[in-house]
């Protein structure tokens, strides 16, 4: 029997990132092909029938399938340079728990599954959580089939390149049905357990949140033979927009708003680009103040591109309205772990998406450091293992 630490370490080398830290694990690459092929064998060896649905997402069973199932499970992939526990704790301690579950002599009268989710993070083809919305049909197929990586690769020809055929992309009822109940654990992402001096809680909610691109062009040309008063110089706006970004969300009751990646184009030290790309991530607690902030932010990315002679196009590439879990499912789980607080999220989840369609629940583990996405993202050991007994006294109960 392994536990969640042990586990943790096996892979602990896998994706490792030696320019940004961390890890950077993305959807079909060498790195995240590892960890599917790692988790398909740690299923497999505890003697779980895997599958891999028409989205990509990984389905290792306990027991035949079936409808009605209790689900739990999370991602392995990771954002650049991110942490090594957010989505592949969930996943191990899916499989620790099965562990424990079977240590103490339970079986499980309803069908229970361990999923792995596909680009939870959207680290490559830029839609967070594209495995759980496709599943859901909460995005368009032919869309996703179209988004381009970095290098211009479509995530249809990816999945070629994985083995995988992207005609069969979309909602999938069946595996929709199949679903009972969805828990997903997950190191917390923020300060609340810190401060609450506990290892593990309940989520309550999911703040709404999205990502946008702003495409500001200019004219490219030459740094040194070309005047100040000549420069139609897209890098302006977008660095004024950076900026009022951060004021807007300042001015919102729970706003955030982020720019955490520019590319300008074509980049070179001594040009003026031609056009500058810039994504913005915008969230906070309601629907109404996120579509606010972005309205807000468009307009004055208008306003400053006319100002340089440029012009801006605004693309909205993900949405997700505010969630809340469950009440009564919530309380449930609660209740179980001895009162566990109910805590609120800032980030994003396949759980969040998976909501509209079925029950679903959250468990935080400790997150000591209080940062997530970068390198210092941390979970003591103990608390690891708090939280994947946690889960199997969840999954005992809900299958039992």
């Amino acid at each position: 029997m392994a536990g969640p630490n042990e586990l943790m370490a096996a892979i602990a080398d896998v994706g490792a990132d030696r320019r940004r830290g961390g890890y950077s694990r993305h959807v079909f690459d060498d790195a995240e092909r590892e960890l599917r092929e790692w988790f398909v064998e740690q299923a497999e060896a505890r003697g779980l029938r895997v599958t891999t649905d028409q989205n990509a997402n990984i389905w290792a069973w306990w027991g035949e399938p079936g409808d009605d199932a209790v689900v739990t499970g999370s991602h392995l992939d990771s954002v650049p340079g991110g942490g090594a526990f957010d989505g592949p704790l969930g996943v191990v301690s899916a499989l620790s728990a099965v562990d424990l579950l079977r240590a103490k002599g339970f079986t499980p009268r309803k069908p229970l599954a361990v999923v792995v989710f596909a680009e939870e993070e959207g680290g490559r083809f830029g839609v967070p959580c594209l495995g759980s919305r496709l599943l859901a049909g909460t995005i368009d197929a032919d869309r996703a089939r179209a988004l381009r990586d970095p290098n211009g690769v479509t995530f249809a020809e990816a999945m070629r390149s994985f083995g995988a055929d992207p005609a069969r992309l979309g909602r999938d009822d069946a595996a929709l049905r199949s679903i009972g109940q969805f828990v997903e654990l997950h190191v917390e992402q923020g300060r609340g357990l810190i401060d609450l001096d506990r290892p593990v809680a309940v989520a309550s909610s999911i703040l709404a949140h999205g990502r946008w691109r702003f495409r500001f062009s200019g004219q490219g040309n030459h740094a040194g033979a070309t005047l100040i008063a000549d420069r139609h110089d897209p890098m302006l706006p977008a660095s004024r927009l950076v900026l009022e970004a951060r004021r807007t969300a300042a001015g919102v009751d729970g706003g955030r708003a982020t720019v955490g990646r520019l590319v300008p184009n074509p980049g070179g030290t001594n040009v003026i680009a031609s056009t500058v790309d810039i994504w913005l991530d915008a969230r906070s607690p309601d629907d109404r103040s996120t579509r606010s902030m972005v309205e807000d932010l468009s307009s004055a990315a208008a306003e400053f591109a006319a100002s340089e002679g440029c012009q801006v196009e605004v693309t909205e590439e993900s949405y997700g309205d505010t969630v809340h879990f469950d009440a009564a499912f919530r309380d449930r789980l609660a209740g179980l772990l001895g009162d566990a607080p109910a805590l609120p999220t800032g980030a994003g989840h396949d759980a969040g998406i998976l909501a509209a369609e079925v029950p679903t629940a959250m468990l935080f583990v400790r997150n000591p450091t209080g940062i997530s996405h970068a390198p210092e993202e941390h979970a003591e050991p103990g608390d690891c293992d708090s939280g994947a007994h946690a889960l199997a006294q969840v999954l005992e109960d809900l299958a039992g």
